[in-house]
């Protein structure tokens, strides 16, 4: 389960670096943090898929998250809401290190 540890890892990583950003930081801070969490994400949602063999909730707000954390095309929000989303993001993933999903059980209809 190396990956798992490495995932748990770049998730409190991420949550740290979103939380940095509630203070006044350089711009290329907020630059560097944005690529980051866009990577971040958008890896969150590929071993998400792999896992599941299928683009379940999970994937698509992970997916979600790195197009809204993406650099390229900026997304204006201004300062409150940025810093919202940020405490928001972080204790998301703090919270998703400790969530364990319950297996779905199918059941047969008998027929």
């Amino acid at each position: 389960m190396k990956n798992d540890t490495t995932l748990i890892i770049l998730k409190i990583i991420l949550s740290i670096l979103f939380l940095l950003c509630l203070f006044k930081m350089p711009y290329g801070y907020y630059q560097a943090t944005r690529f980051i969490g866009m990577v971040g994400f958008a890896l969150f949602a590929y071993f998400e898929y792999e896992r599941n063999k299928s683009l379940n909730g999970t994937a698509i707000i992970y997916l979600a998250l790195a197009l809204l954390f993406q650099p390229f095309i900026k997304i204006a929000l201004g300062r409150t809401i940025w810093n919202i989303a940020d405490v928001v993001v972080s204790i998301g993933l703090i919270i998703s290190i400790f969530w364990k999903p319950r297996k779905v059980i199918k059941r047969s209809s008998g027929r």
